[in-house]
């Protein structure tokens, strides 16, 4: 019998099943199983896909990665990421590493009344909200393959729940590490519920130990209520070896309010989805983007905003800077259905191009079935301008140095959307250093 690229995943799958049987409920076990029959159907994408037409994770995604299910915090690596992925003291934190959460680092502060930060397999074991349902996760679409592959090997993440009319005052800071040795996958699933009138701040974090490349696979599921507001980080430093694929789904009702912030550095290869489901009137929505890939790296970047309903606004802004021989892809679409009258969506997508082996492919899409709408979208690649260079070294600022400077600020007004100042000066550093910025 010739071995096909989903062995590897079915053998880890099974026995995956055979050491949670014990604990997972029924339904659970259901939930997995139904997951890895769609992945393995799907299979993992190929270019042939038009989601998957720019990003080829074949070779990446078929390796014969393997599952930690358990985990060890000797040697000083674990923490010394930990010491690195920090932000503030005083932020509420979770920290999960290979996938498993570790109580001991983590640190939860004086709280409201009702709200729950903790993770989500304690979640899961105390039948916590409606979990059932809220784990299943849409895998119809032919490119959803690791959407379903995470839903097979759903075990840990964070679990957020803020009840009506409740405000977090300190950001809840989520940290997830790849130490293991060798080419290993975890599936993180965050499952974020605020209810009516609440308000929060969530920072994702990744990062792993340099080596061997590993997987990251991973979702996070955002749920906002009536007048319910969500300022959602998510930084990504995966080392430079590794794979990281990642979802986020939004769910928001009438008068919510959501803002997403990403910023991709690390990883061989990223790709991150953003979709959004605006399902009730008055709702608005920011995407903010900045992805740097160097060297021979590719970042993915795609969104979906489903405009549902009427009197909404999106706004989107993403920005790419690339050098040497980097790729980038960037696809945002926006669908405003029949009864989505009076929408107002604007989106861009702006591109710097620092080398001329640097390529960028960009689609911004739009698809209206209502006619009294404000939408508009654009895209824009160019390389640094030579009159501003020319500028700036007129009044004796070096080459270097100007150019850095150029640099700064086309990337900055992305990162000047940041509220949270010790986000924003976490991303100010990385693109005032060497590392951060590409050597100009």
């Amino acid at each position: 019998m010739i071995a096909t690229e989903n062995d590897a995943y079915q053998e880890a799958f099974q026995q995956f099943q055979s050491e949670q049987s014990s604990t997972a409920p029924a339904w659970l076990a259901e939930l997995r199983q139904t997951a890895m029959s769609r992945f393995t159907q799907l299979g993992i994408p190929t270019k042939r896909i038009e989601d998957w037409r720019f990003t080829n994770v074949k070779s990446l995604a078929s390796m014969p990665y393997r599952n930690v299910q358990s985990i060890s915090l000797s040697g000083g690596e674990a923490e010394a990421l930990l010491e690195k992925a920090k932000l503030d003291e005083s932020f509420h934190r979770l920290v999960f590493v290979n996938g498993h959460f570790v109580s001991q680092w983590s640190t939860e502060h004086e709280l409201p009344e009702g709200v729950v930060i903790g993770n989500l397999a304690t979640a899961i074991r105390e039948e916590a909200g409606d979990l059932q349902n809220r784990l299943s996760v849409e895998t119809d679409d032919e490119a959803a393959a690791f959407i379903a592959l995470n839903t097979a090997f759903v075990n840990d993440g964070a679990y957020v729940e803020i009840p009506d009319g409740v405000t977090v005052d300190q950001p809840i800071h989520l940290i997830f590490l790849s130490v293991e040795a060798g080419q290993t996958v975890s599936h993180p699933r965050n499952v974020l519920r605020l209810g009516k009138g609440s308000r929060a701040a969530v920072v994702e974090t990744y990062l792993g130990r340099e080596g061997e490349g590993y997987f990251t696979n991973a979702i996070t599921q955002v749920d906002l209520d009536e007048t319910a507001f969500l300022d959602h980080h998510k930084l990504q430093h995966e080392q430079t070896e590794s794979l990281h694929i990642a979802s986020t789904h939004v769910d928001q009702k009438e008068s919510s309010e959501f803002r997403s912030h990403y910023f991709s550095f690390g990883s061989l290869m990223a790709r991150n989805e953003i979709n959004l489901m605006l399902d009730g009137e008055q709702i608005e929505s920011t995407l903010n983007g900045l992805y740097m890939p160097t060297g021979e790296q590719l970042m993915d970047c795609r969104t979906r905003i489903d405009h549902a309903r009427p009197h909404c606004n999106t706004y989107e802004l993403y920005k790419g800077i690339l050098d040497d021989k980097a790729k980038g892809v960037f696809n945002g679409k926006i669908f405003v259905h029949q009864d989505a009258q009076k929408t107002d969506a604007k989106q861009s997508n702006q591109a710097l191009l620092l080398s001329d082996d640097a390529v960028v492919n960009t689609k911004p899409q739009l698809e209206i079935y209502a006619d009294d709408v404000k939408c508009t979208h654009g895209a824009t690649i160019g390389e640094l301008d030579e009159n501003s260079l020319y500028y700036l070294r007129s009044r004796g600022v070096s080459k270097d140095l100007a150019r850095k400077m150029l640099i700064f600020a086309f990337a900055n007004d992305v990162v000047q959307g940041v509220e949270i100042p010790a986000v924003r000066q976490h991303l100010e550093t990385i693109l005032l250093s060497s590392h951060g910025l590409p050597d100009v």
